[in-house]
């Protein structure tokens, strides 16, 4: 899994299973675009690895917003003369069920995670096509697949990612985009510990979360990445419009989908 001559563009790569992904792809000798919307998120770490000999350089964007992506995606052409792999990570987590949440809410969520998925894809896909293809992946979640109460807006979201990854990959396949999509379970995040310390007791929330999984434990953001970087590779090269579950078995018992309350909000 060697990006020597790559161009990899990981947005909410300022922290959690974006900033794992950033390292993974930086150890092999990919050019990172770490993209985030929060000022100077990620910047530790992209200097970090530039000690380290990695090319990399932080954008600060909103990927809710045409206008900024549409800028982002210029900046890194021009910056690093292509894009190859797209990792459409950046996400939010609002709770509340039909009748609590917010139409505030609601479009928050959706902006961010299902339209800023669908704007970074729209204008980096032309990209990819001018240097013979290239790989997206995006962070969805067991919740792609199933639902958590009280999460309408993510879970919605979070769905809807999975038919986005599959009409990317059946629309562009024939010209060698290829698109997969990651469904995380309770991973160890700064937004997982968020929802955890929305409750009373947030070293509980989190020993709840990870007794959700077959082996007992939080999943930890370079393990969801490690994933993402194979999907990105040549080695998965015949791979295109799936889903693949990195959740520890949490989807595997009859019943597991009893989660309700544990904060499974796993995109950043």
């Amino acid at each position: 899994m060697d990006f020597t001559g790559k161009v990899v563009v990981v947005t909410g790569g300022g922290s959690g299973i974006g900033e794992a992904c950033v390292r993974e792809f930086a150890v092999r000798h990919a050019t990172v675009a770490v993209v985030d919307c929060k000022a100077g998120a990620g910047e530790q770490t992209v200097a970090e690895l530039r000690q380290k000999g990695a090319t990399l350089r932080y954008f600060q964007a909103d990927v809710s917003s045409r206008a900024q992506v549409e800028r982002l995606v210029r900046e890194v052409v021009a910056r690093f003369g292509g894009i190859d792999v797209l990792v459409n990570n950046a996400g939010i987590q609002r709770y509340g069920s039909a009748t609590t949440t917010t139409e505030e809410e609601w479009d928050e969520v959706i902006r961010v995670n299902l339209t800023g998925a669908f704007l970074m894809s729209k204008y980096a896909i032309p990209e990819m096509i001018k240097r013979g293809g290239g790989a997206i992946v995006m962070t969805g979640s067991v919740q792609s697949v199933t639902a958590q109460q009280n999460s309408v807006a993510y879970v919605t979201s979070k769905h809807a990612i999975l038919g986005l990854t599959r009409s990317i990959a059946l629309d562009f396949g024939k010209l060698n985009i290829r698109a997969n999509c990651v469904l995380p379970g309770a991973i160890d995040t700064p937004l997982l510990r968020w929802a955890a310390a929305r409750g009373g007791d947030p070293e509980k929330v989190l020993v709840d979360c990870a007794g959700l999984h077959i082996r007992g434990t939080l999943g930890q953001p370079e393990e969801v990445a490690r994933v993402i970087v194979f999907l990105a590779s040549g080695l998965a090269s015949f791979v295109t419009g799936g889903a693949y579950a990195v959740d520890g078995g949490l989807l595997v018992p009859a019943g597991g989908m009893a989660f309700q309350g544990a904060g499974l909000g796993a995109s950043k």
